[in-house]
This record gives C-alpha cells, structure tokens and sequence, in this order.
C-alpha cells in the first residue's frame, strides 16, 4: 500500500513537475516594471518591423502564448500581451523568435509544424477511439476486440506527447539562439534581468515538454478509468 502511494506520487512529479514549475517561474517575474517603456505586444510588434517582418501580425489569445505560421501571427496571452514585466518582454522575444525562424526557412520549425498537425489530428482520433471502446466490447462480446481498440487509441493518444518531446530543440533555438541575443545585445534588458530572463526563456522551452508530459497523464488517466 506505502509502496503504491509513493510510487503514484513520483509519477505525479514527474508528470506534473515540469508544468508546476513553468508556471512558478512566469509567475514569479511577472511583476509590474514602470522602467520598461513598453508591453510584451509592443516589444513584439517592434521586433518584427525590426527584423523586416511587418506582415507577422501580434494578437492575443487565451490558449497559450506561440507562434503560428500558417497565419504568420505572434499570439500572447493577455497578461503578456498587455503587461510590462520581465515575464512579458522574455517571452514575446520567444515567440518573435520563432518568427525569425520561419523567415530563415529553419528545417525543424518546418517539420515540427507538419508534426503538430498530424498530432493533433491523432489526439482527436485517439479521444473518440477510447470512447467507443465499451460499445465495440459490447458489440463484439469480446475483450479482445475492445483491447485492440484500446491499443489502437493509445498509441494515437501518445502520438501527441512524442511529438513535443522531440520539438524541443525548437524552443530552444527560439530561446537562446535568437531570443536571448536579441534581448542582451539590443538592450532591452538590463544584466541586472539576464538571469532571470534565461530562468523563463528555459521555461518556455519546456513548455511542450510539460504539455507532453501532460498527455501522458491523460493517457495514464484513460488507463485507470478503463481498468476499473
């Protein structure tokens, strides 16, 4: 019993861990900065004429801050969007820098695009496969038919959680191949600000970590319902 507690626990940290701690960070240096001059929407609009990418639109959203280029739109939350904070400006720079990886032609910006879309389709696939699970049991008045359908809508579940897995070096590029020298060498932050500015430009590149991590909770949940 102590032993299937701790080990649920663990699995809990590592599963939830990353988006706890993302979280932690974008809060923690979200605070008002009157010396800023502008909001994390302005300092994107700014980058974007900066860098000769005027027709990349800045918009808010409530579904997370990224980058969308089939529709070449910077999209930040409202707290981003509108706000002057160290949070705000880092991040915007993150996802201007996604941007500019979509201008150079980046490879794995490519491919991760392509992959996103193919995922997000098998998540859907996956989330009514599990659904109809009990109906095919029912139907077939087998467990071996409601098995395959589970197999099946695992692996289409999973499909998601791999893909943000191996798009990390995406983010990271984003990050601290073109976000940071950005932000340092253009001054838009004070050294003072650096260190923290790297604290939540590696937590933005483990945002997709932790949404992977995520979908494996969900898998796991569908597990334990299924099961019982």
């Amino acid at each position: 019993m102590v032993r299937g507690i701790l080990l649920l626990l663990i699995v809990l940290a590592i599963l939830l861990g990353p988006q706890l701690w993302t979280k932690r960070v974008f809060a923690k240096y979200r605070g008002h900065r009157e010396d800023y001059p502008g909001t994390g929407g302005d300092l994107a609009r700014h980058l974007l004429d900066r860098f000769n990418l005027p027709h990349v639109k800045v918009e808010t959203t409530e579904v997370g801050d990224h980058y969308d280029p089939m529709a070449k739109v910077v999209r930040l939350t409202p707290d981003n969007f509108g706000g002057k904070s160290l949070t705000a400006t880092t991040v915007a720079a993150h996802e201007v820098g996604h941007a500019l990886q979509d201008q150079a032609g980046y490879k794995p910006l490519q491919e991760r695009t392509r992959l996103i879309r193919v995922a997000q389709g098998a998540q859907k696939m996956g989330s009514v496969v599990m659904i109809g699970i009990p109906i095919v049991a029912a139907l077939t008045r087998s467990p071996a038919g409601g098995l395959l359908v589970f197999l099946a809508g695992l692996a289409t579940m999973s499909i998601g959680a791999l893909v943000h897995l191996i798009t990390l070096p995406v983010e990271w590029d984003a990050s601290f191949r073109r976000a940071l020298p950005v932000l340092e060498q253009g001054h838009y932050i004070s050294r003072d600000d650096l260190q923290g500015a790297r604290r939540i430009l590696t937590a933005a590149a483990l945002t997709y970590v932790a949404a992977s991590l995520g979908g494996l909770l969900n898998i796991w949940r569908w597990i334990t319902l299924l099961r019982r």
